[in-house]
């Protein structure tokens, strides 16, 4: 008697779970590694161990409302099995899209941090440290954004951070600083693809972004973020231009940080389905309060190759920067590095 009384139970287990999958939506796991060779000219490194290695892994769940409106939720898991980010998507039909984002610096100005073409990955970002900054927005924070539907090319995003420079926290509750001296964060983007209709300009796209602070120090001022550019694909041929500009709110003090500037430059050349190059440029001065503190320019340009066999991507990147972290006081700020990286995916 016991054993088919665990016998029905098992059963009706089985299909109280198969009930559950019908109703559920989907969930994917995706992933890859990185592997990568890098050797390093100036500057105060050394190489050491050459060998480095990332993991990446992202899981994603999606489903459907009975009124026709689609959700995702994204986790990425980074290098060490570290929580990253995560994020929920919810397409509204005609309405456009509402994303609630936990930092993974795809809203706001932050998607447009440097949108240059390149063969693997932006100029700074190949594997030498820099120090460059770059306009974030309230992309690396808690955030909310609303994304108009596309209308005759254009597109427009709207993101709010209730507390700019607040940690990430678990749901029922709240974060802030220790010392908080930032309120709120907004950002505005606009994105046009104006083809008119035409095919040869099928591959030209505009975009320009603002970010606004608040910042309740009394001694300080108001931070602000901005950036524009353009870029142009032609047949196997992708160049682009960008300039940015961020005023970060710091104090009067003369040797207090006021802006920096910068002018960012790429292109890219696809010579198959498999092989492509590109060039990157990216230059920015920094400027201080006291007129009588000298502005500091720095350089960084990287060169790169990709090839592509299916999941697996062979890239090479030489990059080269000039007085790096805004230093110039000798030569160990001009750096150089040699990059190798296979990446696999899965």
């Amino acid at each position: 008697m016991n054993k088919l009384t665990k016998v029905g139970l098992s059963a009706l287990c089985g299909s109280l779970a198969s009930i559950s999958a019908a109703n559920a939506g989907d969930m994917t796991v995706t992933g890859g590694v990185d592997m990568t060779w890098s050797s390093y000219d100036g500057g105060t490194s050394t190489t050491g161990n050459p060998i480095g290695m990332g993991s990446n892994l992202t899981f994603k769940g999606s489903g459907e409302l009975d009124n026709g409106w689609a959700f995702d939720y994204t986790v990425a898991m980074l290098n060490n099995d570290a929580y990253s980010n995560s994020a929920v998507n919810i397409t509204m039909g005609g309405l456009g899209k509402l994303n609630l984002n936990q930092g993974d610096s795809g809203n706001g100005i932050d998607a447009f941090d440097d949108k240059m073409p390149t063969a693997w990955e932006e100029a700074w970002g190949a594997g030498l440290g820099t120090g460059l900054q770059l306009v974030n927005g309230v992309g690396p924070e808690s955030n909310v954004q609303y994304t108009t539907p596309t209308l005759m090319g254009t597109t427009i995003t709207v993101a709010v951070a209730p507390d700019m420079g607040s940690g990430n926290v678990n749901d029922k509750g709240s974060s802030g600083q220790t010392v908080d001296t930032t309120g709120a964060g907004y950002d505005a983007t606009l994105n046009i693809n104006p083809s008119f209709g035409t095919e040869i300009l099928s591959g030209l796209n505009m975009f320009v972004g603002a970010h606004y602070t608040e910042n309740t120090e009394q001694t300080k001022n108001n931070a602000y973020e901005g950036v524009g550019g353009i870029t142009f694909d032609l047949g196997p041929v992708s160049v682009g231009y960008a300039k940015a500009g961020m005023a970060p709110g710091s104090g009067g003090v003369k040797t207090a940080v006021e802006w920096y500037k910068n002018d960012m430059y790429g292109v890219a050349f696809n010579i198959n389905d498999d092989l492509s190059l590109s060039y990157g440029k990216h230059e920015s001065r920094q400027g201080f309060h006291g007129r009588d503190v000298a502005s500091v320019d720095m350089k960084v340009e990287s060169f790169q190759v990709a090839y592509t066999m299916g999941g697996a991507s062979l890239r090479y990147a030489q990059i080269e920067a000039d007085n790096a972290a805004y230093q110039t006081a000798n030569t160990i700020y001009d750096k150089e590095a040699r990059v190798i990286s296979v990446s696999l995916a899965f």
